[in-house]
């Protein structure tokens, strides 16, 4: 799990760590200053700097090294009395080393300055100053263990996401071919011509999808390019009774998508639409990004789909995948057009 979790910590993550550590270092500089100025006035500022400073220096390698260490514990966060204890139990040994490391610091260096370090009995000093850090230490592991706990949940969250949209597909894919191959099935005694074009399209299709399906989403481009074959394979079957038209707008061809997702919209409107009239069906895929969404729609010109109607497993299926990707942020929607005709649409969150 460990590493897993190391890769999920993102540098944004780690910039921000660092920057709310380095912030809260100048804070204990800043009040060290004010009470030297009350204190003793304006003069040797050096001195408070040189205490939270050596402290600073000290604290974060020893932190550091504790951070680096941290995630050999991660398959205890869901036990905390343990994962605390296996942290925690550094402290006897790591707080007077840290007492010993600052202070043999300040004293070389006021050494060097050709002065002398005054401070209280050494008994003092390490009560003292053990006692301040053993409290700020198990501050750090808490944090800690909370940053730690919240990157497991959130690699968790995308674990179950992933499987669920690997079942969705595999869901999908079946039902695509099943559908493709009823097609050519249709036309084989009365067009064998006609279907062995088909069936060579449709080989062409699955080689072109074999390496594409295996990740989950792809540019709307690519998504575009893999739909050919099968519309192609619609065109020759239906011939004059369709013509298909595209409106894609050339910033939304960037922005991803997920796989095969446009084809259940262009699914829909050949099963609803051009498959139950004898005239001719006018399909038009349009793609708009508007800011920060991005729009699909497959429009059809007859059919009497209801507003409102799932449409089967393609339109279904594909709702769910977006909800797993995008949550409420993205919707699927399958409207009746007041001339006739319906348009089967998705929107998402535009990323390139």
């Amino acid at each position: 799990m460990s590493t897993a979790l190391t890769e999920t910590w993102s540098p944004r993550a780690r910039t921000g760590w660092l920057l709310a550590w380095t912030a809260f270092w100048l804070l204990m500089m800043t009040v060290a200053l004010q009470d030297h100025v009350r204190d003793h006035g304006p003069h040797a500022l050096w001195r408070p700097l040189l205490w939270e400073g050596s402290s600073c220096l000290v604290a974060s390698l020893m932190l550091a090294v504790m951070w680096q260490r941290a995630p050999r514990h991660d398959a205890l966060l869901t036990q905390p009395a343990r994962w605390f204890v296996s942290q925690l139990k550094w402290l006897p040994l790591l707080a007077p080393l840290f007492v010993v490391a600052v202070y043999a610091l300040r004293h070389a260096v006021v050494a060097l300055a050709g002065a002398a370090y005054q401070h209280p009995s050494w008994g003092q000093v390490f009560l003292y100053e053990c006692t301040k850090f053993a409290l700020f230490f198990t501050l750090f592991v808490a944090v800690v263990f909370g940053l730690r706990t919240y990157v497991a949940l959130a690699e968790q969250r995308l674990r179950t996401q992933a499987a669920q949209l690997a079942q969705l597909t595999q869901q999908l894919e079946p039902h695509f071919l099943f559908n493709a191959l009823n097609t050519i099935a249709s036309t084989i005694h009365s067009n064998p011509e006609l279907a062995d074009s088909m069936l060579t399209r449709l080989a062409a299709l699955l080689r072109a999808t074999t390496d594409l399906t295996r990740k989950p989403t792809c540019t709307l481009d690519e998504e575009l390019k893999l739909l050919e074959g099968y519309t192609a394979i619609m065109c020759e079957r239906f011939g004059d009774r369709v013509t298909l038209q595209h409106e894609v707008d050339p910033a939304a061809r960037a922005c991803r998508v997920p796989t095969l997702s446009v084809q259940p919209l262009m699914e829909n409107a050949f099963r609803h639409g051009v498959e139950r009239s004898s005239e001719p069906t006018r399909v038009v895929l349009r793609a708009q990004r508007r800011a920060d969404r991005v729009r699909v729609e497959v429009e059809q010109s007859r059919g009497g789909v209801s507003a409102g109607s799932s449409a089967g497993v393609g339109l279904g299926t594909l709702r769910e995948r977006l909800a797993a990707l995008h949550g409420e942020r993205a919707q699927v929607g399958l409207d009746a057009l007041p001339s006739g005709g319906a348009r089967a649409w998705f929107e998402l969150p535009a990323v390139s």
